[in-house]
């Protein structure tokens, strides 16, 4: 016989457990959005994949919108959490079918929201809506003639119009005034920035900052403006490298002279799960407090395999212009109070919940040749563990060592024999994610079986944490190709000490060229990461590196003219150590 009320209780459960999953109060790096793949053949021999970069969001009546490379439209939300896909075309039919917006300018006039895209010809519109939530846009002009790659459009407090533009390894970012009423270049545009990497060492190309291949890229223009001050935000050295990065120079007039800030690059992750924080924008949100999103580095299966990642930005109480990406792919609080415009402040903005299963012992229902098993608990966006197929009930099953305290998990797909070229907007993944204290008795824990969306990086908070030691993943649908995963990453709290304080801190600057140095310390038995702080000030350690299984670092970012702080802290799952006192260098 039917138990009616108990069938409805367990339904009214299940469905309150679905609305705390969706309206999550944090978040994790990469963005879980609906990545489009990469459109174009010949970036996809070594293997079909996801791909974007080039991000910018924009505050527009109280919703936020995203708009990045190649996706055939954009997403909005009410809340930076969950996203809102508007399919939408914005290049007309003569060009290339694989082509869409790429590297786009958005900004808001009025009640006004406006898009143009990277073009070096003169036939590409500024488009318009008042509705982009409800996909209406008009042509505000056919053509914006004078073109622009990597563009950015900034309208000042006194309604005049500007535009920004470059990608290069041999020219300067420009800018010009644009005419309101024509939305047409009034002038020639000056030279703003020119990239000085013989000075600065985070500008040098490569993934070792040494200029390997070719001189260092300036890209992706951003104007900010600020207690009368006018930002001028620009990526650097390539979208490639770990390094990638946002620096920034400073000016009384939004056409310049523009000096560098002292703290460069403002954007920049280096190490971590995902890495790089270049080519972005600076808004801010509903409470006053300001957030970078910019791009996060794969490339593996092609060299523009990227994702989105944001962090809390602001201004100090000196007017610097800073990124907070400590802990940047961990779990951090959404809400972070009202204008904090503080880097102690937007630090507090992180959990504190650690990552519980770092190179812990895993297990598999089946491996597709050298994509083993532990590159899902490596740490590497970069490797990933495959099964050999993409059938329902393959698996993944992580020990975390002992019984912890589960907050949070983080399932980061990777795109194995994936059949796609371009958006596709009809796919979705749906698996099951179990907890178990002994490895046998197993409970329920995240359970997506009817889950009818793509999430490509799903993260779920749990609404209530949970003791356990076992976590398995366990496949239910793929879109497409094996089950492979880059990083199952368990979030929350072990139950020993936190790691012990590192001893022996040293950092060794080189000689010859002050860009460069060698960091060096005493590796600390009960700690599995380290984050070397950085920064031009012992109180503007605004910069961050987190190292894994190793006790040295080699820096090659700093501006050789000026002197450094560092300070360390040591990382286990329990927490963090003390950190050590700034040293100066």
């Amino acid at each position: 016989m039917l138990n009616l009320p108990r069938i409805l209780t367990v339904l009214l459960s299940c469905l309150l457990l679905q609305s705390t999953y969706a309206q999550q109060s944090t978040y994790c790096n990469p963005v879980n959005v609906d990545y489009g793949y990469c459109p174009i053949p010949n970036f996809t021999e070594w293997g079909k994949h996801r791909a974007t970069a080039d991000p910018v969001i924009v505050n527009y009546k109280g919703d936020f919108y995203l708009f990045s490379t190649n996706q055939w439209g954009y997403w909005w939300s009410p809340d930076l959490s969950q996203w809102h896909f508007v399919s939408r075309k914005f290049l007309k039919p003569w060009h290339k079918v694989y082509d869409e917006l790429c590297a786009p300018a958005v900004w808001v006039m009025g009640d006004t929201m406006m898009v143009f895209g990277s073009t070096y010809s003169s036939n590409f519109p500024i488009w318009m809506s008042t509705d982009p939530k409800g996909n209406q846009w008009k042509e505000a002009v056919d053509s914006f003639q004078a073109g622009g790659w990597d563009p950015a459009f900034f309208q000042d407090d006194d309604g005049r119009l500007y535009q920004y533009n470059g990608s290069s390894n041999r020219y300067p970012v420009y800018g010009g005034e644009v005419d309101r009423k024509t939305l047409q270049l009034k002038g020639a545009r000056k030279e703003l920035y020119l990239l000085e990497d013989e000075r600065y060492g985070w500008q040098r190309f490569g993934e070792y900052m040494d200029n390997t291949f070719l001189d260092p890229f300036i890209e992706g223009a951003w104007m900010t403006k600020h207690h009368g001050k006018y930002y001028l935000q620009y990526g650097a050295p390539g979208t490639e490298f770990s390094g990638y990065a946002d620096g920034v120079v400073v000016a009384d007039d939004p056409l310049g002279p523009f000096t560098p800030q002292a703290h460069n690059p403002f954007s920049f992750k280096p190490g971590g799960f995902a890495r790089g924080a270049g080519h972005g924008s600076t808004f801010q949100d509903n409470k006053g407090n300001w957030w970078h999103v910019s791009t996060m580095v794969i490339s593996v299966k092609n060299s523009f395999e990227r994702r989105i990642g944001f962090w809390p930005a602001g201004f100090d109480k000196d007017d610097v212009l800073y990124c907070n990406t400590a802990f940047g792919d961990y779990p951090h609080y959404l809400n972070r109070g009202s204008n904090t415009n503080s880097f102690e402040a937007d630090s507090r903005s992180f959990t504190g919940w650690m990552l519980l299963n770092y190179n812990k012992p895993v297990t598999v229902s089946s491996t597709l040749g050298g994509y083993l098993p532990n590159n899902a608990v490596d740490e590497n966006i970069k490797t990933y563990w495959s099964a050999a197929t993409g059938n329902k009930g393959e698996w993944l099953q992580s020990d975390l060592g002992e019984l912890s305290t589960v907050h949070a998990v983080q399932i980061n797909y990777a795109d194995q024999d994936a059949p796609f070229l371009g958006k596709q907007t009809d796919i979705y993944h749906q698996y099951l994610l179990y907890y178990s204290s002994d490895g046998k008795k197993w409970q329920v824990l995240v359970d997506k079986s009817n889950n009818h969306t793509d999430v490509p990086h799903d993260y779920v908070a749990l609404p209530h944490p949970v003791k356990a030691r076992y976590i398995k993943l366990v496949n239910v649908h793929m879109p497409g190709g094996k089950f492979a995963i880059s990083g199952l990453r368990v979030f929350g709290k072990g139950n020993g000490p936190t790691p012990d304080s590192v001893k022996s801190f040293m950092v060794l600057r080189t000689e010859k060229d002050k860009r460069s140095a060698w960091i060096k310390w005493q590796p600390v038995d009960n700690a599995y990461a380290y984050n070397i702080y950085f920064g031009i000030a012992p109180d503007k350690l605004y910069n961050c590196i987190m190292v894994h299984n190793a006790n040295d670092y080699f820096f090659k970012g700093m501006d050789k003219e000026l002197p450094y702080y560092y300070s360390i802290e040591a990382i286990n799952e329990n927490g963090v150590s003390v950190r050590t006192a700034p040293i100066k260098i």
